[in-house]
């Protein structure tokens, strides 16, 4: 039930909000037993015996199944309930599987040479040092002599002397963690386990690198394997071409630095980077740092350049047409989609809310109490989720408020939080009266729906899932339909946000390339014959037909004249019923048309090239906070080369390691990040003139230019440092949340007698 606030702002009394009895999750266990106590997360009953089973909602799920012995079975489940906590046994047990294998594979894949050609096994008789694996925590050597009780009792004590052994490991490790300030997360991935591996397996006496092997020889040997690595992508684009993306950055010694990145249907690697402090970022430096990538790369193999849509972009672009006239140049559409959500998000009744929000967060943030209390009743669970972009944070922080609109609603209405002195204040009052005020609640959903669809597009060109270009322009014109119809469909309503929409969409998104991949792309045109008949559209497919075929006009009439009317009106391959795959949202088009397109050889090699680019260079972007994490005070005197190498390694095998967690369906959501820097207005008044990531339309800004040197005035003022000295600094209010400070949203799976209950999915 909503309350409104009295006339001072304060809050009437209310009856006690009820205890919640299950858990806040979609797990099925939930829909047939809940807690006896919602202070005692062990103990869940059962909806159909009255049973009390201990240990969570795991055991529960196990009572349900009566999967065995050790737990009492329902004998009143119904045959439904039974195979739906089955299954999902099932699946929790193979995900333990998972995860034991690829810890083993780690293990597995560590080769360390023996001095006497061969591993030494534990209780060897030999000089080399004993080995210790996983499997010593149960098996140890026990005298054979023994007897039956004292060999139990031996084995007993070898398994608490491995517990005390392993400890006093992780005391040293610890340690070194504490006093040189590693970050805790920094120890939860694959490459700091095969280390203690390797470690280990070596045996005492091992000697770490000194600074110089790290800076020399080991750098380059990791850059060599970090290259070969990449080898697989080199077919890739030659077969289906690439885009070459680039970007600018400024480090902590002003030196500037100018990045390149390559992508193709594989995903995108880091290819180099160069400091250009030494001259203004203007269009024709911009043109060679491109140009001679694309030497390197292969100029038949790059089928676009994408950038951001700045002044020295664009005149990079004119230069490039006149000496490449084939390669196309687009608009970076993370950029352009953050503009729109800019924009919109500047119109008074959205920024109304957003500014209602952060008010409430920043109060709770900045008192240890009310932090503390929140995290009490949202069940350690933070409102605040930084997102890689103010917008990202923005939408993620008004979605995670609206999951916990109960629980923060029934915190401000407890007594607990009503007896703190400074809840009494002034903001305190505003923030329980924000809280509890159903307006507020009806602008937080309208905030979503209408943000959801360009938040969705984002994810889509921001998360190198896919190639996405074969997507943006379609799925840009549902975001559209899905934001008229959060208005009702009342124009009134909805035309200053699609005025908003369609000011930065024209000519950054509706190029003909990015109209071409939308009609060779039959999810859409298959499903919407008129598309065809779009006037608009046959333009466009007739100047991307004419721009990559180049000089060749036989083959663009041929494909234009001959092969693409087979496309159109479905004949020959295109019109099996095994061909109705497009209908599916999670088809693959390039192979659609490997598959299909054999007829039409000219059309299929143009529409497998164009469907396998991207339509975002955020991925070059990204390499700043790599950047930033490496180029530190502490280690500013680093060389552009060493840089340019420890981004290369780190980059990479980032990129790598997510596209194997894409492969293995553990998906997280790329909005999301683990630095609070683009999320600092939630955190402190004033907090967003501090994030990194700052989006500028120059089209609403000044676009004149030097009279003599024909320079814009904006590169001018970046080379003179004009935004620097004006920039607001960084100080110790920001607040720099590192990951461990979250309750992460995605949990390892816990073992089988251990609670669940502090996973965001679980409740």
């Amino acid at each position: 039930m909503d309350i409104d606030p009295g006339a001072d702002g304060s809050v009437p009394p209310v009856p006690p909000v009820p205890p919640v009895l299950i858990g806040n999750s979609s797990d099925v266990g939930w829909k047939y037993g809940k807690y006896c106590d919602p202070n005692n997360k062990s103990k869940v009953k059962c909806d159909f015996c009255g049973h009390i089973s201990t240990g969570g909602i795991y055991r529960f799920k196990k009572h349900i199944v009566g999967v065995d012995n050790v737990v009492a079975s329902c004998k009143k489940a119904t045959p439904e309930a039974k195979e739906a906590c089955k299954k999902a046994l099932e699946k929790t047990v193979v995900t333990k599987g998972l995860k034991r294998q690829h810890d083993q594979d780690l293990r597995d894949d560590v080769h360390i040479s023996s001095s006497v050609g061969e591993e030494v096994c534990v209780g060897s008789s030999t000089s080399e040092p004993n080995k210790v694996g996983p499997m010593d925590k149960f098996v140890r050597p026990i005298d054979g002599k023994s007897s039956k009780e004292e060999a139990l009792r031996q084995l007993s004590m070898n398994e608490a002397l491995f517990k005390e052994r392993v400890h006093q490991a992780s005391q040293y490790v610890a340690r070194w963690v504490y006093t040189h300030a590693i970050p805790f997360n920094a120890l939860d991935n694959d490459e700091f386990k095969q280390m203690c591996e390797a470690i280990g397996k070596f045996g005492p006496g091992y000697e770490p690198p000194s600074q110089f092997d790290l800076r020399e020889k080991l750098l380059t040997e990791e850059y060599a394997r970090t290259k070969s690595l990449l080898d697989d992508r080199e077919a890739q684009k030659i077969k289906l071409g690439c885009t070459i993306m680039t970007d600018a950055w400024t480090d902590i010694k002003r030196r500037s630095i100018m990045n390149v990145c390559m992508h193709c249907s594989g995903g995108t690697s880091f290819l180099k980077s160069k400091e250009t402090s030494d001259v203004s970022h203007t269009g024709e430096v911009i043109f060679e740092l491109v140009d001679k990538a694309i030497e390197e790369v292969g100029a038949q193999h790059v089928m676009q350049v994408c950038t951001d849509n700045a002044s020295n972009n664009m005149a990079a672009k004119k230069l490039l047409l006149e000496k490449r006239p084939k390669i196309f140049w687009t608009s970076c559409a993370t950029h352009t989609i953050n503009l729109m959500l800019q924009g919109i998000g500047n119109i008074k009744r959205f920024k109304s809310i957003v500014d209602q929000a952060q008010k409430v967060t920043i109060f709770i943030y900045a008192h240890h109490k009310t932090l503390a209390y929140m995290r009490k009743c949202t069940k350690r669970r933070d409102i605040v989720r930084p997102g890689v972009t103010r917008f990202a944070s923005n939408f993620l922080t008004l979605q995670s408020l609206a999951e916990k609109r109960d629980a923060l609603r029934g915190m401000v209405v407890d007594r607990a939080w009503e007896e703190m002195p400074i809840v009494k204040t002034k903001k305190g009052k505003d923030a329980t009266a924000t809280l509890m005020d159903a307006n507020f609640w009806k602008g937080v959903t309208l905030c979503l729906k209408v943000f959801e669809p360009l938040v969705s597009l984002l994810r889509l060109v921001d998360g190198d899932v896919k190639p996405s270009l074969a997507w943006l322009y379609g799925e840009m014109l549902k975001a559209k339909t899905k934001i008229k119809e959060a208005f009702g469909n009342n124009e009134k309503n909805y035309r200053e946000t699609i005025a908003i929409i369609d000011k930065k969409l024209k000519g950054r998104l509706d190029s003909p390339l990015h109209k071409t991949a939308y009609l060779l792309n039959p999810h859409y045109t298959y499903a919407n014959k008129d598309i065809f008949d779009d006037s608009s559209m046959t333009v466009a497919l007739m100047k991307c037909a004419e721009q990559y075929f180049g000089e060749d006009e036989i083959s663009a009439k041929k494909m234009i004249n001959e092969e693409w009317l087979l496309y159109e009106n479905m004949e020959g391959p295109f019109k099996k019923k095994l061909a109705t795959s497009w209908e599916r949202a999670d088809y693959n088009p390039v192979g659609w048309w490997k598959l299909y397109g054999t007829e039409v050889p000219l059309l299929q090699k143009m529409a497998m090239r164009i469907l396998s680019l991207t339509s975002s260079s955020s991925g070059c972007e990204r390499n700043w906070s790599i950047y930033e994490m490496i180029h530190t005070k502490r280690r500013n005197r680093l060389t552009t080369d060493r840089l340019n190498n420890m981004v290369y390694i780190q980059f990479n095998t980032r990129m790598l390691s997510k596209r194997q967690r894409l492969k293995d369906k553990k998906k997280a959501d790329s909005l999301l990040s683990t630095d609070a820097s683009e999320a600092q207005g939630w955190l402190f008044e004033g907090g967003d003139d501090y994030a990194v990531v700052v989006f500028r339309d120059e089209e609403d800004g000044d676009q004149g230019v030097h009279p003599v040197s024909g320079i814009p005035y904006d590169v001018i003022g970046e080379a003179m440092g004009a935004q620097e000295q004006l920039q607001v600094r960084r100080s110790a209010r920001v607040r720099d949340l590192e990951e461990e400070e979250f309750e992460s949203d995605e949990e390892d799976v816990l073992e089988e007698d251990e609670i669940e209950y502090e996973d965001d999915d679980e409740y």
